[in-house]
Order: C-alpha cells, then structure tokens, then sequence
C-alpha cells in the first residue's frame, strides 16, 4: 500500500501467523493475566506497554487468544480504561513537540510540514472516535488546549 502523503510504497512488515487458540506452550491462565493487566494499569502502564510486558515476562504471545478480549477492553470492563484513546494520545504528545520546536525553530520548513500531517491525522482519528461513540459528541482538538487535556 502507498503512504499516504509520499508517492513512494511503504516497506513490508512481518505479518502474525493465523491462530484461533493459544500455542500449547503458553500455560498461563485468565485470571493470572488479569491480574497482572490490573496490577501494571495501576502503576501507570499503557496498554501497548502491558502487552509487551505480558510477551517479554510472561511468555503469554496473545491476550485475546487466551482471554478471548483484549487488553482495552479488560480494562474497560473494570472501568480503568483511559478518556483518551493511545492512539490518539500519542499524536497529540507528538504534535505538542513538533509545535514546541517549531515555535523555537521558524525557519524549520520541514517540521512544519511535519506538524500540518500531525495534526490532520489527529483530526481525522478524532472524527472516527465520535463516530463510533469512544469520544463524546462535539469534541475537538484544539492545538491550543491540547496540553491541559493530556494532564488529566
């Protein structure tokens, strides 16, 4: 597939062997994993993060396979899930440095640029999550209040 602001292909990833159940190697159980997933919340952890912690310490190669949701939405059914989805949250981190070092570089024509992609991309995730209802109606980014939102 083509990237969407460059006329050039992107490069190939590794893909995920197809499976249906959990590799008869991984013996851990749901709640073990449960656990864990609430404990890491509790200390601040991202879900990306916990998902890598349960596959380097604990040898567990998918959630979903084993527990059969995945991790947001373990989350979500002990209501520890975050207002802002990750995703988006990261574009908003990254687009808040971009316009730091915009606003200290004025000349800096490529981060500029930079910053106009981020910002489009952080639109348009936003419109997809008032869509389907993980945002709330009538929320937007607004470049000028987005380090207050990302404080809570």
């Amino acid at each position: 597939m083509a990237r969407m602001y460059a006329r050039r292909r992107g490069k190939a990833g590794s893909v995920r062997p197809y499976r249906k159940e959990p590799p008869a190697w991984s013996t851990t159980d749901v709640a073990t994993i449960e656990k864990v997933i609430i404990e890491m919340k509790h200390e601040g952890a991202s879900c990306s993060r916990i998902g890598l912690a349960l596959r380097d310490r604990y040898g567990v190669p998918s959630v979903k396979l084993v527990t059969g949701k995945r991790i947001e939405e373990i989350l979500a059914e002990k209501g520890m899930r975050a207002q802002i989805p990750e995703d988006l949250r990261n574009l908003i981190e990254k687009a808040l440095r971009l316009r730091k070092h915009v606003n200290s570089n004025k000349n800096d024509i490529h981060n500029r640029r930079q910053l106009q992609l981020t910002e489009a991309k952080v639109r348009r995730l936003v419109k997809y999550y008032v869509k389907s209802g993980r945002l709330p109606k009538g929320w937007s980014y607004k470049a000028e209040t987005a380090e207050i939102l990302l404080s809570r």
